[in-house]
């Protein structure tokens, strides 16, 4: 033993039980801490929540460890449900998971996670870091298909003190070995998938409980009416599936949306021809950077602007908290209420949310 307790966030799945057998294994004292950030049921009547605590309890008695849970319900609604819901009903796709991050995992979790005593507070993250010289950076994760720096972009340097990634230097494939040879129960276990408070639920209809539906017309950038939709929110730029236009100029996979008119609540699709889904540059807001101080002036790096997207050379010039990125090549379908993510080699300087694309 090494003396110091981490705790670790444990949410029933493979990655945060891998996370704290290494822990475990490097000395620590440690105790897991499962939140439960989402009270309602699935559509099976089902609380997945149930299923996943029942899940930590089995880890936790396989690495002889104590174990807590924390309701962070209340948080959860006030600080990232009600802003997706705002963003969907401004026609913007919004993504909870980077909010949840800052405004939950590494806010009032952390703060918890300390005042049990903790020296180290530890997640599942496919992410590595490195505290130096009273800085903390966010380095990218071993396995280049896991990485999630992309989902923390948000969080602010300051809560990222007391932090470690034990999965950093790990690939998903090894993780799974090790939870095997260590006979934990959740070895098998199916990731998780999609925003974490819809599950496995049908999406559309998840939102409809909310956000009441408003039909309106689908039409062609030349003006062509070529349908109806259900809703401005259920459609993403770039979206293919679900437009119900099949039979129309060939098979309906050839359509796309490109534009969303919210005043006229008009959606707009082309048939074939990508390039209006193509812009040059855009605007990112409520910038956030991570153990990097940006240049005066323009500086280049690389950048994502959605989690599975290669990395991509782009020229960034800062002023306050906006950021104006200009890109080295035109990208398809980058989307408002998503994030721009900067990278420096091995290391994610933060990001902004995008709130103009320019074409």
């Amino acid at each position: 033993m090494n003396g110091k307790t981490a705790v670790v966030g444990l949410s029933g799945g493979v990655d945060s039980s891998v996370a704290a057998l290494l822990l475990k294994q490097q000395g620590y004292n440690v105790i897991g801490l499962f939140m439960l950030n989402w009270e309602e049921e699935g559509e099976n009547g089902a609380c997945t929540a149930e299923q996943d605590f029942a899940d930590v309890q089995r880890v936790c008695a396989a690495l002889d460890i104590p174990y807590y849970s924390v309701n962070f319900a209340k948080q959860y609604y006030d600080r990232v449900f009600e802003y997706f819901l705002r963003e969907y009903k401004a026609g913007r796709t919004p993504n909870p998971d980077v909010l949840c991050n800052r405004e939950i995992k590494f806010g009032p979790f952390k703060e918890y996670a300390e005042s049990m005593g903790a020296d180290v507070i530890a997640t599942g993250h496919y992410c590595g870091i490195s505290h130096s010289g009273g800085r903390h950076a966010l380095l990218k994760a071993k396995d280049a298909g896991k990485d999630q720096t992309y989902f923390l972009n948000q969080v602010r340097e300051s809560q990222l003190e007391k932090v470690a990634f034990p999965l950093a230097d790990l690939t998903k494939a090894e993780v799974r070995a090790i939870a095997e040879e260590y006979g934990l129960a959740n070895a098998k276990k199916k990731d998780s998938t999609g925003i974490c408070f819809i599950g496995e639920r049908n999406f559309r209809n998840f939102l409809k409980t909310y956000l009441p539906a408003q039909p309106g017309e689908i039409r062609t950038l030349g003006g062509g009416l070529v349908g109806e939709h259900e809703g401005l929110m259920y459609y993403t730029i770039g979206q293919r599936k679900g437009l119900g236009l099949g039979g129309m100029h060939g098979e309906e996979g050839r359509w796309f949306v490109v534009k969303k008119d919210l005043e006229h609540n008009v959606l707009y699709v082309s048939h074939g021809d990508e390039s209006p889904l193509y812009s040059r540059a855009c605007l990112a807001t409520e910038c956030n950077f991570i153990a990097f101080e940006p240049p005066a002036g323009e500086f280049e790096c690389t950048a994502k602007f959605r989690y599975r997207q290669g990395e991509q050379r782009v020229l960034v010039k800062v002023e306050g908290d906006r950021m104006n990125i200009e890109f080295a090549e035109k990208q398809r379908a980058v989307t408002e209420g998503q994030y721009a993510v900067l990278y420096d080699q091995t290391r994610c300087l933060g990001g902004g949310l995008i709130t103009r694309v320019n074409y």
